[in-house]
This record gives C-alpha cells, structure tokens and sequence, in this order.
C-alpha cells in the first residue's frame, strides 16, 4: 500500500481541523484524537417504531452522523420487559462503539420487572450521554367525553375495574406514569402493554384504553391534530407547544409528576476514548438539532452531565423507580 506523502498528510490535517473548527464549541472541547467508526454505528432502540425513545433517536441519529464521518443507523428492537430484547443485544455486541443504545427510564427498571435479566442495566453498560428529560401528557380519546383530568377521575371512581391504561411496555416511561396516576388517585385501573409508545398512543386513539400518559415528544403531534385530548402535563411546568393544556397541579392534581428521560449507553468495557467520541457526537446532534429537539420537549439534565456522573445518577434512579414499583404492586416475574 502506498504511504501518503507529506503534502498529502498536511491536506488530511488540515481538513481534519476544518471539521472540528465547523463543530460547535460544546463539541469541540470533547473531541478527541484517534477513533473513529469505520462503518456505520449501529443504534438499537428497544421498542417499536413512533414512540418518543424512537422519535428522538431518529433526530439524534440524523444529526450526529457526519459529526464522525459515519451514519448513525436506527434498528428497532422491540420485546421483553423494560425492553430487555435491545439491551441484551448491545449488551453483548463488541466494545468498539459500532453499537449503541438509546434507551429511557425503563433501562434502570429490568431489576424490578424480572427475577433474573439477563442483563444488569449498569454494571453492563458505559455511559455515553443523557440526551434529556422529556415532560409527559396524560390524553383521552376525544370521542370520550372526558374534557378534564377532574372528569376523568371521576369516571375510574364511578367504574372501578371497567377501564385500563395504555403502557408502551411493562417498566417503560409510560407504564411508571400510569403507576403514579393510579397511585396518587386510588384507582382500581389496570395497564395493558404494548409494544412501544406508538402502539399504545394507537390503542387510546381507536378507544381501546381510556387513557395513556405519553411523552410530549411523541404524543404533541397527535394533541395539535386533534386525535387525542390532552388533560395534563405530569410536571410542574406547562410544555409550551402544547400551551393549552394545564398542569397536573393545576387541573386539581399536583402529586401526579413523571418525566421521560432518554440516554445514550455502549456495551460496558468500551475503552473510553471511544465513548468520548460518541459522546462528542451526541454533543453536536444536540447543537445541530437544538430546534427539533426543542419542539419535542426534549429538556437538558445537567445533574448527568458527565459520563460518570450519568451512571451514578442512573443508579439512583433505578432505586427510586424499583421502590415506586413495588409499592405500586409490581413484582419480577
């Protein structure tokens, strides 16, 4: 094989710090010399395609290709619980960074929902980068009759046993807020799973759940379109594109809080140079796409900043969330 000439290796240089100089600053700082994907990087998403984990994916899959010379390609791999059938999968590819995972809450939960996964949600994984917090809406089919929060508990009250929730899967964001609705108003309501957010919204739009709290980013398409209502927003905050739905709090109900949160996780043992390029990466997807993930409510948690500190934030939230599950009566089976 020929050796490239020194011209030739000043030229490939100098385009190489041209591509860094076009970076954002954020994503500058992180970049480092050395490893770069020689194909394209896998991103498995443990659920069906047109939820939120799926939707978001997709932008920061777009926007964070060229950041590394190589696509970012989405592969859906919806199943078990907790969706354990994409875990397991990156779990067990090769350390080098061709595989990665795009995952919400329902990453640290697979402990609560299975007496014996086959993955541990932190000691087999390396964290790359939180991607954000994503505030959720709790809709009703329009053709319910139900125009407030209010109303809607009254009806679950009024038919208890009669009526179950839409779950994007047993341990996924979805399922944990449906918890916490039913926790914090004594509901006798059950959930029924699907196979992802997309899924789930389908069954509230067809009528077959009476409700499903769905994260703004995939749900506020389907609010401003009219195929659901949207009741409240499960924060403290309204979500500014959908500025006509009022807060749990301020439709009566100001215990019912739950977010999504979406991170970005390799195989564990990834030497860290790798995971500091993939995170440079993510970095830049964030800048590059700031207004489309703006849109989808996605919202940055500065508290996981650091891939360190992400994992240790992940393992806090894995007690908290298996604690809010037993206590609402889930179990591993």
């Amino acid at each position: 094989m020929r050796r490239a000439t020194n011209r030739e290796r000043t030229a490939m240089r100098r385009r190489h710090l041209l591509t860094l100089a076009a970076l954002p600053a954020a994503a500058r700082a992180q970049a480092p010399e050395g490893w770069r994907p020689d194909r394209p990087v896998r991103v498995v998403v443990p659920f069906a395609p047109g939820g939120t984990t799926d939707v978001v994916a997709r932008v920061v899959a777009e926007a964070a290709g060229g950041a590394l010379g190589q696509p970012w390609v989405v592969e859906n791999r919806p199943g078990g619980a907790a969706g354990l059938v994409g875990m397991d999968a990156v779990a067990k590819a090769a350390p080098d960074g061709q595989t990665i995972l795009i995952h919400s809450n329902g990453h640290v939960l697979a402990p609560a929902l299975v007496a014996r996964p086959p993955v541990d949600p932190i000691a087999d994984f390396s964290g790359i980068a939180m991607i954000g917090r994503i505030p959720q809406v709790l809709v009703v089919n329009p053709r319910s009759g139900l125009a407030t929060l209010a109303e809607l508990v009254a009806r679950l009250r009024a038919e208890p046993g009669r009526h179950h929730f839409a779950s994007a899967g047993i341990g996924s964001a979805v399922h944990v807020a449906g918890e916490v609705f039913r926790a914090v108003t004594g509901t006798d309501i059950q959930p029924v799973h699907y196979r992802g957010g997309g899924p789930a919204m389908q069954a509230v739009i067809t009528g077959e759940a009476i409700f499903t709290v769905d994260p703004v980013a995939s749900a506020g398409g389907h609010v401003r379109g009219g195929t659901v209502r949207g009741l409240a927003i499960a924060g403290p905050q309204r979500f500014a594109g959908l500025p006509e739905v009022p807060t749990a709090a301020e439709a009566g109900l100001p215990e019912f809080r739950a977010e999504s949160w979406l991170v970005a996780l390799a195989p564990a043992r990834t030497p860290p140079a790798v995971l500091a390029a993939l995170g440079m990466a993510i970095a830049a997807s964030r800048d590059r796409a700031a207004a489309r993930l703006a849109e989808l409510g996605v919202q940055p948690l500065p508290e996981a900043g650091t891939q360190a500190a992400l994992m240790a934030w992940m393992r806090r939230e894995m007690d908290r969330g298996i604690a809010l599950l037993r206590a609402a009566g889930v179990q591993p089976d």
